[in-house]
């Protein structure tokens, strides 16, 4: 009696196994007692044994709460008041401080501290077009003898030249794919597709220019013969207000007096050279003739005007041929000039090293070297090739028989201009 009451003991035990401990609800009846083979042959009926009902496994618990979690944040985003209104919230990072014009960090280390960058939520975020770039070789100041030229450069992160159309010579309307960021360059370029050729190209973005816009090229019309006369007001002005929209290249003789312009080519057949930084612009004051330049012509006697007056951001007043081209608008990346880059190591980054003052060197090193504490007996401020820096003149100015495309210079000496007023 003894033995076969130890057996049914160890029969009890052996129905308590992993296998039935992970059987799901589906295949055991709730209630029912579960009778295992030793019991009955023995002839005792064993209690039934709990039996653990377990649910789904640990990665299909995971699962059902990452799509619960991803509901209720869809949810929230939906329902929220900025969805309601319409206005799309930008996701950054915990760390990351933004307002209308800027971008900082929250200084968790010394070196983000003091960094400010401007938004740039429109730029695009992969690679640019392989087609339109090529290999850029460091040259570290060097020039072909291997000698330093221009002191403070060298090193820096790789980079590739983006091949920016300059000429515009492609006429029909292209559209804007998207903005990008170029790192050879402060201003930002957007990749343009001409609608029947389907030919990409890179231009400089002008402030304003958003996605999906459309530019097109007046450059044909630099021939006097082609395009509206500038006799016939009402055909002009038609095509001014078609024509003078940002991003779009026109001659100078088409565009009216006062309009803001950049990009703008030296001689009618040539490429951009003049005003192409962040944030610059420049100004079409006047008309006049080359050998009247004092004389301004009035807008509707550009047919006699060889040279339009441009004013550049420089506050500089200069000749520019009337067949020459330019494109309408300001430069983009205005903000530009107001980042920070907190870091020394960000320089370094850019190509810039590190720059030592002249009084710090020795007397062989530089004229400010030498001598004992930080007295240099009122030396006349000098470059390290002896060259006067300050209160000194190195070229002849443009408006005292050197350059007379220049009418007017920029202003120097707070304010006071060097030549003709």
């Amino acid at each position: 009696m003894a033995s076969s009451w130890r057996s049914a003991v160890r029969a009890l035990h052996a129905v308590r196994t992993p296998s039935v401990a992970r059987t799901y609800s589906s295949q055991v009846a709730p209630g029912r007692p579960v009778a295992s083979a030793a019991s009955v042959a023995v002839g005792v009926t064993a209690p039934a044994p709990v039996v653990e009902v377990v649910g789904p496994y640990r990665r299909e618990r995971r699962a059902e709460r990452k799509r619960q979690r991803k509901a209720t944040k869809r949810r929230k985003q939906t329902e929220s008041i900025a969805a309601r209104l319409g206005v799309t919230e930008q996701k950054v990072a915990p760390l990351v401080r933004t307002d209308h014009q800027f971008k900082t960090f929250k200084p968790i280390t010394p070196s983000i501290r003091w960094v400010r960058h401007p938004l740039q939520t429109e730029l695009h975020r992969g690679r640019p077009v392989r087609a339109l770039t090529v290999a850029k070789r460091s040259k570290g100041g060097r020039n072909h003898h291997g000698h330093i030229t221009v002191r403070g450069r060298g090193g820096g992160h790789r980079r590739r030249l983006r091949l920016v159309d300059f000429y515009r010579w492609e006429a029909g309307e292209q559209r804007v794919v998207r903005l990008e960021y170029d790192p050879n360059r402060s201003a930002h370029l957007a990749l343009i597709e001409h609608n029947e050729t389907k030919r990409l190209s890179y231009i400089l973005a002008p402030d304003q220019l958003s996605v999906g816009d459309t530019v097109q090229s007046y450059r044909t019309m630099a021939d006097s013969s082609e395009g509206p006369s500038s006799s016939s007001s009402l055909d002009l002005g038609i095509f001014r207000t078609h024509a003078i929209r940002p991003g779009n290249v026109l001659p100078l003789r088409l565009i009216p007096i006062g309009t803001t312009i950049h990009a703008i080519s030296l001689q009618p057949l040539g490429p951009a050279k003049l005003v192409r930084a962040a944030g610059t612009t420049g100004q079409l004051v006047a008309f006049s003739n080359y050998r009247q330049p004092d004389e301004a012509l009035e807008e509707g006697e550009t047919r006699n005007a060889t040279h339009a007056q441009v004013r550049l951001s420089s506050g500089e007043v200069r000749l520019v041929p009337v067949n020459s081209c330019a494109t309408i608008g300001v430069v983009s990346n205005k903000d530009h000039q107001h980042r920070r880059l907190g870091k020394a190591g960000r320089s370094r980054w850019l190509g810039w090293r590190p720059k030592v003052r002249g009084t710090a060197m020795n007397a062989v090193d530089h004229p400010h070297g030498g001598g004992r504490g930080k007295s240099k007996s009122n030396k006349v401020p000098r470059s390290i090739y002896g060259y006067p820096k300050k209160f000194q003149r190195t070229r002849k100015p443009g408006t005292r028989g050197g350059n007379r495309m220049v009418l007017r210079e920029r202003p120097r000496r707070n304010g006071k201009r060097v030549g003709k007023s």
